[in-house]
């Protein structure tokens, strides 16, 4: 199937869940996991009608941010080094992985450098895995409660990369857990916070994913197929 093909049907399956979770299409972002992709095949997947392209790594961005010709919206989906922070803070509409206050610490600093509010997520370690990047959940409300006075920055929502399992239905826990964790921030207030995004699933579980809440996907086997890496 071509990458439109595979855009389509994703788009299809999203809208289902969607209306199951009783939302609707335009409910949900989809965003592209774009990582080791090339500039054609990223321009493929926008004219197809997935217009965010999420990358994991930086370097990708600033290679590949001025070479499409469809010029889609940018989200930093992967874990974010603070002496990398300068070379998008320019080009991201979203950064989905701030795992610290030290972070958003440094993410306040260079936004406040080229006068910009940036939209972020906190990545929450949902699974307690120590090989993932994240918070604890129990730590949230205290980052939260820090972000008085980084007034570049905007506390958008949550992130969450649940384990990778055989089953996508085992990761449904995860998702309510992480999901309930989001209701509860949601309506509370603090400055420079607006809770309104929940960015969980990916190829393999993002139906379990919309339909346990999330507002926000990551696809990328899913539209482009096995990723091609180089030796």
């Amino acid at each position: 199937m071509s990458i439109r093909d595979n855009v389509e049907f994703v788009l299809e399956q999203v809208e289902k869940a969607a209306i199951r979770s009783g939302r609707k299409l335009s409910d949900i972002t989809v965003i592209g996991a774009t990582k080791t992709q090339t500039p054609d095949a990223i321009d493929e997947m926008v004219n197809a009608g997935i217009k965010i392209a999420g990358e994991n790594r930086v370097q990708e961005i600033t290679q590949k941010y001025d070479m499409l010709k469809t010029k889609p919206a940018w989200h930093m989906i992967g874990h974010l080094q603070s002496n990398k922070i300068k070379y998008i803070i320019d080009k991201v509409e979203l950064i989905h992985s701030v795992d610290s206050l030290s972070l958003l610490k440094e993410i306040n600093k260079h936004a406040q450098r080229i006068n910009k509010v940036m939209p972020v997520l906190l990545q929450v370690n949902v699974s307690g895995e120590e090989s993932k990047f994240g918070m604890k959940p129990d730590e949230v409300e205290g980052i939260l409660e820090q972000c008085d006075g980084l007034n570049n920055i905007l506390v958008s929502g949550l992130m969450t990369i649940p384990p990778k399992q055989a089953n996508p239905n085992d990761n449904i826990l995860h998702f309510c857990n992480i999901f309930a964790k989001y209701i509860d921030i949601k309506d509370k207030k603090y400055n420079n916070v607006s809770i309104k995004h929940l960015s969980m699933g990916m190829s393999d579980d993002y139906v379990q994913a919309i339909e346990s809440g999330a507002t926000m996907v990551r696809i990328g086997t899913a539209v482009f197929g096995e990723r091609q890496y180089k030796n």
